[in-house]
């Protein structure tokens, strides 16, 4: 992925009104990021700990979502399993994250979930620069570049059915 602005974020969100877009927290670390790793940028909003945000690269422009998790964390012995890169996290290490839908189906409350690493570093685990808490990731056989490519077409057909589409060029 490539380096991303401040601007570049809050102008790529799909979900939300520009207002909302304008007011949310972007990470003050974009300079440090490691771009060439990541297939999408994902945080969590330190000022509301339920909410998260996603931007990629897709059909040549950027789109950003808002994310929203349940506050309520499973036991530390229960395990679930990311269905972006297929990391598997004790806990809370995975969450159920919904989304509005983009446009009118949005304004009338229709959203879509999927089950995500909650830090939503899905891409380091996959290349393995990121080791999950006392959660793993199982042997596979496929290489490093499938792996990504699965990654990246799970996030795929999340955004589609959240109808979103890039906001402009990147």
């Amino acid at each position: 992925m490539r380096p991303l602005t401040e601007k570049d974020i809050r102008d790529s969100f799909v979900n939300c009104s520009k207002g909302e877009a304008k007011r949310l927290a972007v990470p003050r670390d974009l300079d440090e990021r490691p771009w060439d790793d990541l297939d999408f940028l994902g945080w969590r909003d330190p000022g509301a700990p339920d909410r998260s945000y996603l931007v990629t690269e897709r059909s040549g422009g950027l789109v950003g979502v808002t994310l929203r998790s349940p506050s309520s964390q499973r036991g530390f012995l229960h395990r679930s399993m990311c269905s972006l890169c297929l990391t598997t996290h004790p806990g809370g290490g995975v969450s159920l994250m919904t989304a509005r839908k983009a446009g009118t189906a949005g304004r009338e409350g229709n959203s879509v979930g999927l089950y995500m690493c909650t830090d939503l570093a899905c891409s380091l685990y996959v290349r393995g620069r990121k080791k999950p808490d006392a959660g793993g990731r199982f042997e596979e056989s496929l290489t490093l570049a499938e792996q990504i490519a699965r990654t990246t077409g799970n996030l795929s057909a999340f955004l589609d059915k959240l109808d979103a589409r890039p906001t402009r060029p990147a």
